[in-house]
């Protein structure tokens, strides 16, 4: 960042006097509160976020430097308001993907182009945005996801959120802008798969494996045992000897 574009101090210290202010806030709400999903201590924990990420950019785009602590994301849904008895459902399905293999991609349509008889003329599967609308034209979104390999594509992030109507809408009424009014309280149920998810997870069984001194853990003297025990003193033809029984 620019000199010019740097925040001044007055900036930075009237963001960590709103981050006070906001500390203040939350606290207040949690003290009233009145119940556990109460909606002002919701609106007050995204107030002290806010505040909270506001000062540490201006921190750091200031002084090159950070808070000690974090502001978690959120864990929850904001507290459900929708009808109790929905009449309709809509489903909103987001998936992020990377163009790992463009020649692959382009092979696939290319595939589909000859398997539905299209001339080499068309030329859709020369570039990798035709390819990427022939495939996706081509087959459901599911089978996509679930043979991206085959398509050179890699996997990013995903999330559906299952959200509640008193109606069903109109046809057409939402297709100019289909996510642009989701209302997060009147979401049922909400499933996101990311790769962060996995390097958390892989965080917590390198920290379980500090100490062992030896990665693999017991398997070694494990093999050492299975070896002692197969072996087994062979007869004179060569086949394994029958232990005697004790008596």
């Amino acid at each position: 960042m620019s000199d010019a574009a740097q925040p001044t101090a007055a900036e930075v210290r009237a963001a960590a006097e709103a981050v006070k202010t906001a500390l203040d806030r939350h606290l207040a709400a949690v003290e009233r509160r009145s119940g556990e999903e109460d909606p002002a201590v919701y609106d007050a924990f995204n107030e002290l976020a806010a505040a909270a990420e506001a000062y540490d950019e201006l921190l750091y785009d200031r002084y090159d430097e950070v808070t000690p602590f974090e502001i978690p994301g959120e864990d929850t849904l904001p507290p459900y308001t929708g009808p109790e008895e929905p009449n309709a459902l809509s489903v909103l399905i987001r998936r992020d993907y990377a163009v790992a293999e463009p020649q692959r991609l382009m092979a696939q349509a290319r595939r589909v182009e000859a398997a539905d008889g299209e001339g080499p003329g068309a030329e859709t599967s020369d570039t990798v945005h035709g390819a990427l609308g022939l495939l996706f034209g081509e087959f459901e979104p599911d089978e996509i996801a679930s043979r991206h390999k085959e398509f050179g594509l890699e996997e990013g992030d995903s999330t559906l959120w299952v959200t509640a109507a008193d109606e069903s809408a109109e046809p057409g009424e939402w297709l100019e802008a289909p996510f642009e009014q989701v209302d997060p309280q009147r979401v049922v149920c909400r499933f996101d798969v990311s790769a962060v998810f996995d390097e958390e997870f892989d965080d917590d069984l390198d920290d379980g494996d500090e100490g062992d001194g030896d990665g693999d853990g017991d398997l070694p003297e494990l093999d050492e045992d299975l070896d002692t025990d197969l072996d087994t003193d062979l007869d004179e033809d060569g086949e394994p000897a029958r232990l005697e029984a004790d008596r």
